[in-house]
């Protein structure tokens, strides 16, 4: 008899842990890492591979060629994976492959805020068609009242007959828009004003 799947795949215990690994990576704040030009993918593979949360957040185009039109799945956020990890791990990180570095601000590794990450997250769940936009400066702020995008806060535009809602990673100076019905955002302070009667 020969020898079994789990001897020949030694790999299998490492598999599981993954799966315990966004239980353990609660509490850590996210950073944003620059990668290799159009290497996203491998790197948020390679580290959830050694255990970190990665996010690589997507947006669907279509792509037109001479022959034929393709959709593919492009990043929100070209050049930069999302990892949620410890400091003391930042060495690590960095060796990763495809890891350029840490995004900082002032020389020291810049966190990003949970709710920046939530609402990008809920975004792309949502299934509504997302666009990268470009970063806005404070602006119109409203909140989503109904519709798959609901209790989300961000900036208001009007690009021809279209609105959109765009959420901002401050520490990237990048955006995310989502087309929304013009009707289910109220501005901010009519959220506040509401809330406090």
């Amino acid at each position: 008899m020969g020898p079994t799947v789990r001897e020949l795949c030694p790999v299998a215990p490492v598999a599981e842990d993954l799966l315990v690994m966004p239980d353990t990576a609660a509490g850590l704040p996210w950073f944003a890492l620059q990668v290799r030009h159009q290497n996203e993918r491998q790197t948020q593979r390679a580290l959830e591979f050694r255990a970190w949360e990665a996010l690589v957040p997507a947006y669907r185009v279509t792509r037109q060629w001479s022959d034929r039109a393709k959709e593919i799945e492009m990043p929100l956020f070209g050049g930069y994976v999302f990892c949620r990890f410890g400091l003391e791990d930042r060495v690590r990180v960095e060796d990763t492959p495809g890891v350029v570095r840490i995004v900082k601000f002032n020389g020291l590794a810049a966190p990003i805020e949970d709710s920046e990450i939530e609402s990008i997250r809920q975004m792309v769940a949502s299934k509504v068609p997302l666009t990268p936009w470009p970063y806005l400066k404070p602006g119109d702020r409203v909140r989503v009242e109904r519709g798959p995008l609901r209790g989300l806060e961000g900036t208001l535009l009007r690009e021809n007959d279209r609105a959109r809602f765009v959420v901002s990673v401050e520490l990237l100076q990048r955006s995310v828009a989502a087309e929304v019905d013009p009707d289910s955002v109220v501005p901010i302070r009519q959220v506040l004003r509401g809330t406090a009667a």
